[in-house]
């Protein structure tokens, strides 16, 4: 299987709501990770960052991916969104990057939480250059809380 669609890590996402995570979205320790098109992200039973597989490699790249900052969650209309800056990776060669994993610093791989998967549709890469993720202006991703 490969990747083929956006979509919330479920297990990590049952935890943040019932809060057993102990982890907020807000909190400024969130990190983003880059896969390739070989990740077969399960979203009902993926919770950890252990459970990535195919993380990206490449000169400027570093394993585990890089802070996101500014992040925010607003609620309006019924709508939660949860936003954050962009991300980038500066003097990098990267390739074949099919999506960006978001996940919750906690300490170590066997520990960190999944949150979401972006699915970039198409692979990106860079060739020393800058890889950026410019998120929707819609932010990283939407729920609708209504019934």
């Amino acid at each position: 299987m490969a990747v083929t669609a956006s979509g919330l890590y479920g297990l990590s996402l049952e935890k943040m709501m019932i809060d057993t995570l102990g982890q907020s979205l807000e909190a400024e320790d969130n990190l983003v990770l880059m896969v390739t098109d070989s990740e077969s992200p399960n979203f009902d039973t993926h919770d950890f960052r252990a459970d990535i597989a195919a993380e990206v490699t490449g000169t400027g790249y570093s394993a585990g991916g890089v802070a996101l900052t500014s992040t925010e969650i607003t609620l309006s209309s019924g709508t939660l969104t949860f936003d954050g800056a962009d991300v980038s990776w500066s003097s990098s060669t990267i390739a074949n990057a099919m999506a960006a994993v978001l996940y919750t610093s906690v300490g170590s791989s066997a520990t960190d939480q999944l949150i979401c998967l972006s699915d970039f549709v198409s692979a990106a890469s860079s060739s020393s250059g800058t890889f950026t993720i410019q998120w929707s202006a819609s932010g990283i991703f939407t729920l609708d809380y209504t019934p």
